[in-house]
């Protein structure tokens, strides 16, 4: 079995301690996000077959890592690094420290474990075309030694996304496919010319050569990192995924980076109040 972490909230930058907390004891529980009991997801050594974290700020979950690795799970880390201004992705940290720890990772676990998102590709009038391809540009020169992969999809327009994205007075707009195509087989040349392959998550109309459809919980990176086959169905989450299976242990509405246009989280109020409920159980434990 293969444990998603989460592409729900971002266990690695806020939940860190909780984490560590429920693979001590082997096991977690977590609510179903579609109603009904809690599940359980067993997370010790002979059931996990190797996590996937996604996040944007790795840096606070160093030591956990280093505690997975001990315990010979391997790990891969999906790290969203955009360069979008404070409006949009409020709380995120900069591209620069973030980098800085994904070479950390890099150099105590081995490249293969890193992962860069450029993920959603927004537009508006400030987020041009033209825009994207130089900030791309400029992260991809960084990243080129850390890893070997860039995933990209463009911005999904959820309701929950569309208010959010009002609320907080930026205009956006959907182009239409062969505007997308475009861009696309520009950032591709980019990251092909910087030695990365660049793959397009859960679009797979937008999907052409070079452009690869993105295996994102991808059984195939953890058996090369692991030395070892792992063998698992691809049951993606939505038409066009080609994860493999896996649990996701996460929770929705408890991110709180504040991005405009997150999938994951309703109202951001909402989503600190949980957060902080969290830390204050947690402080008395």
């Amino acid at each position: 079995m293969i444990v998603s972490a989460s592409y729900r909230t971002d266990i690695p930058a806020f939940y860190g301690a909780w984490f560590a907390a429920r693979l001590a004891a082997g096991e977690c529980y977590v609510r179903n996000p579609y109603g009904g009991a809690p599940y359980r997801v067993a997370l010790d050594p002979d059931s996990v077959d190797g996590f996937v974290f996604w996040t944007r700020n790795p840096r606070p979950f160093l030591p956990v890592l280093d505690q997975v690795a001990a315990r010979r799970q391997p790990f891969m880390l999906q790290t969203t690094i955009t360069g979008y201004p404070r409006a949009i992705d409020r709380h995120v940290p900069p591209p620069a420290p973030v980098i800085r720890t994904l070479a950390t990772i890099a150099r105590d676990h081995g490249p293969e474990v890193v992962v860069w998102r450029y993920d959603p590709i927004l537009l508006t009038d400030h987020l041009t075309a033209a825009w994207h391809r130089r900030n791309f540009a400029g992260l991809a020169a960084r990243l080129a030694p850390l890893t070997d992969e860039v995933v990209v999809s463009f911005a999904h327009f959820y309701a929950k996304s569309t208010r959010n994205l009002a609320a907080a007075g930026i205009a956006w707009r959907d182009p239409p496919a062969d505007e997308k195509r475009a861009l696309l087989a520009d950032l591709a040349k980019i990251a092909g010319d910087h030695g990365l392959a660049l793959t397009v998550c859960s679009q797979s109309d937008l999907t052409m050569a070079p452009v690869a459809a993105a295996r994102c919980v991808d059984a195939g990176r953890l058996a090369r990192i692991a030395g070892r086959p792992i063998a698992a169905l691809t049951k993606g989450n939505r038409p066009g995924c080609l994860c493999a299976e896996s649990r996701d242990i996460g929770v929705y509405d408890s991110c709180v980076h504040g991005c405009t246009y997150c999938y994951a989280v309703r109202a951001p109020a909402a989503a600190v109040a949980k957060r902080a409920a969290h830390v204050a159980i947690a402080d008395r434990l």
